[in-house]
């Protein structure tokens, strides 16, 4: 009933957990059992400190955070993925430019299933959302040639024309949306809260941007979509995978519930498929651009 498959993957459900979130290590992305598969965290050809605290902030309908992309670098989290017992581990890695993002994919892909291009980052700048449109074809290219399905994960920045970007170089995934730009002023002190002063804001505040943008792909372009922001329940994910999605990623939502919340939201989407007269969760997709 839940089942589904992206780029050659087999899921026992659409639920991904979505990069940044609790995959930092070996045990913190094997506790996501019911999940239908894990995204790491993003890494780097090498290790970045990331910025300063404060780095995070509770606000109204989600969170601010300004990681900064921190991470081991890719020698280093080689050693923590390595025999790690998750069925479907989908690398997340980001880079400076597309020779970088080659090197970083081609020591990742023995140990993932794909590998996801962070192309989205609100606060890293030219390795995140700031990447060049013209030169995102040819990093996929580079990534490409680790022989592995590389997603492509964009922000809400111009997203049509970096899809097509990332289709022109050969992408198989499009993963729709980061978190957005956005930042929080402290009104007794008059400072922004995060030392980065900009971060990036998720939660249920940005799911109706999200499920636009996954419309938008899924409308115009013939490539699978994973729908990412805002996703707390069951009905959050019918409502991206009739926008078109055919996998969802879940973050914040763990923030508030835990690793609970994908056996609650698989749970719940049986029980609405049952509901509503539906054998297949695949049997909802693009329902919204079909009418």
């Amino acid at each position: 009933m839940l089942g589904v498959e992206i780029a050659g993957i087999k899921m026992r459900n659409p639920l991904i957990l979505a990069s940044g979130i609790l995959d930092l290590t070996r045990g913190s992305m094997e506790r996501f059992k019911d999940a239908g598969a894990i995204v790491t965290k993003s890494v780097g050809k090498e290790e970045r400190k990331g910025y300063k605290n404060p780095v995070f902030h509770e606000v109204e309908c989600g969170i601010l955070n300004a990681i900064g992309l921190a991470n081991p670098g890719i020698d280093d989290y080689i050693r923590e993925i390595e025999g790690i017992k998750v069925e479907n581990l989908i690398g997340s890695i980001f880079g400076g430019d597309a020779e970088e993002f080659g090197e970083v994919a081609k020591k990742i892909s023995p140990y993932v299933k794909a590998i996801e291009m962070n192309m989205s980052c609100p606060h890293a700048k030219k390795v995140g959302a700031e990447y060049p449109d013209e030169e995102i074809a040819d990093a996929v290219r580079e990534v490409k040639k680790s022989e592995k399905p590389v997603f492509v994960k964009l922000g809400v920045e111009n997203i049509l024309k970096r899809a097509a970007e990332a289709i022109n170089g050969g992408a198989d995934v499009i993963v729709a949306i980061n978190s957005i730009r956005a930042m929080a002023i402290d009104v007794e002190t008059g400072m922004p809260v995060l030392s980065n002063r900009v971060g990036g804001y998720s939660g249920r505040g940005i799911k109706p941007i999200g499920v636009r943008c996954v419309y938008e792909i899924a409308s115009n372009y013939d490539i699978p979509v994973i729908g990412v922001g805002g996703i707390t329940r069951a009905e959050d994910v019918i409502e991206y995978m009739m926008a078109g999605a055919r996998a969802v990623q879940l973050g914040t939502a763990i923030y508030y519930k835990d690793v609970e919340v994908f056996s609650d939201i698989k749970k719940n989407l049986e029980k609405w498929l049952d509901e509503h007269g539906y054998s297949n969760i695949n049997d909802v997709v693009g329902l919204a651009i079909k009418k």
